[in-house]
């Protein structure tokens, strides 16, 4: 087992990973940017390395200087949490020959798996269903049309690499194309240094489902079940639930068998998700798998009993998994809702200082959280300050006890989107989940015409 792993992360994620390394007797090392001094992730890891200036391209994308911490602490181990570094292959293969272990996949599956148009086609030649589209990235605006008009409109022009709905665009006509994929690779070259795009079929109302895997290096591979995804804001999940309403035990058991099938045909080690979308007519197609711990882990491991990042490190260290597929089983309900610092009508960013923060409890709840009373929430970074996630025994108690918890969570000094987790909560579509893509879109649109309508 390690003796020292290196955190390159902030907040929430690195204080999750923080306390999975107590547990496991595991000394840890924070890196923190000068914005992040005085974080809870400084203070209790136990060791602490300034790596840089607030921006993120000078502290927790600067490679050297993490690699630099890493060195002068002597971790053996880096743990990368989820953004920043954790899906950078060229960051895998730094940490590997400065002879330190990265905790994720190898460089090449991150590799292949972050360029959508290659996983895409790994996808189909190992029998995994894949959204109609392109067979690789298109840079001829008549190849585009050709495949366009073979799969038919609306299409969407998609980054090939990167994600979180950027360098992506809908495109409902010919006409429409040559613009969008300009956009798009102009998005795209801007976000994540590569302009390469593919087109795919839209798919109209689907929902987005996920299911969280495990690898380890003797080819063990599990799948803890899914998580429903599907109400989002431009592509950005604010709320996910385990299990989803949507599935079947007939259809759960395929896309979880289509899930294996997928992490074996690339070997994949240690913690990953694989994303599918899931059509009106209960067809599923693979987009994506994000070789990396999800912001969303909590709801698994609040059904399964499973610590998720305590798995990471084992495999990581070289042991095998700790439990086999039969093993697994999903009990209760579990919702999680993304507290971020926005305005929830504008949606805003609302960066500034805490000055009262008071968390729910009880029986059922979980908050995985950086902020405190006080704190300040830089404007640098993502704007999620906490994960409020709640467990019942059924769908309806989880929801209950999400209820009650955004009732009595208080942050004053900035602004959350707490009053709009709590509109979802009550919206009779939510209740009985009936959910897909565009969710949020038409609760946020009823909202606006009753708000013009008084």
């Amino acid at each position: 087992m390690f003796k020292k792993i290196l955190i390159a992360n902030r907040g929430e994620i690195a204080l999750r990973i923080i306390w999975a390394c107590r547990e496991l007797g595991i000394q840890t090392v924070a890196v923190y940017s000068t914005a992040d001094a005085d974080s809870l992730h400084v203070k209790f890891a136990d060791e602490d390395v300034c790596i840089g200036p607030p921006r993120n391209t000078d502290s927790y994308l600067n490679i050297g200087a993490v690699i630099a911490a890493a060195e002068i602490t002597d971790a053996d181990a880096i743990h990368p949490g989820y953004g920043f570094l954790a899906e950078s292959a060229h960051f895998a293969e730094v940490c590997e020959a400065c002879k330190i272990r990265f905790i994720g996949p190898g460089p090449n599956v991150i590799r292949l798996m972050g360029d959508k148009a290659r996983a895409r086609e790994t996808m189909l030649a190992a029998g995994v269903p894949i959204i109609p589209g392109s067979r690789g990235t298109i840079s001829d605006e008549q190849e585009a049309l050709r495949v366009a008009a073979k799969i038919g409109y609306p299409v969407i022009v998609k980054a090939a690499a990167g994600g979180g709905g950027r360098g992506m665009r809908l495109v409902s006509s010919p006409d429409d194309l040559a613009a969008a994929m300009s956009a798009a690779r102009t998005e795209a070259k801007a976000a994540f240094g590569v302009p390469d795009v593919y087109v795919e079929k839209y798919l109209k109302a689907p929902r987005h489902i996920e299911f969280q895997v495990l690898g380890d290096a003797f080819g063990n591979v599990v799948t803890l079940g899914e998580r429903e995804c599907s109400i989002q804001r431009r592509h950005q999940k604010i709320l996910e639930e385990s299990p989803s309403t949507a599935l079947t035990p007939k259809l759960r058991r395929r896309m979880a068998e289509a899930t294996l099938k997928v992490a074996r045909s690339v070997g994949y080690q240690n913690a990953g998700t694989v994303e599918m979308l899931l059509d009106e007519d209960g067809r599923f197609y693979f987009m994506e798998m994000n070789t990396r711990i999800q912001v969303e882990h909590p709801v698994t491991e609040m059904v399964t009993g499973i610590d998720l990042i305590k798995e990471q490190i084992k495999i990581a260290a070289g042991e095998s998994l700790s439990f086999r597929q039969e093993d697994v089983q999903q009990l209760g309900h579990s919702i999680e809702c993304r507290i971020n610092a926005e305005d929830p009508e504008t949606f805003a960013p609302s960066p500034g200082r805490i000055t009262t923060f008071h968390l729910p409890g009880g029986p059922g709840v979980r908050v995985d959280t950086a902020a405190h009373p006080e704190c300040t929430v830089p404007p640098y970074y993502d704007s999620m300050i906490a994960k409020l996630i709640t467990r019942g025994n059924n769908r309806m108690e989880a929801i209950s006890r999400m209820r009650r918890s955004l009732e009595v969570m208080v942050v004053e000094g900035i602004r959350t989107n707490i009053p709009l987790h709590r509109r979802i909560m009550g919206d009779p579509d939510f209740i009985r989940g009936n959910l897909d893509t565009g969710f949020l879109e038409r609760l946020l649109e009823r909202g606006e015409a009753a708000a013009a309508a008084s």
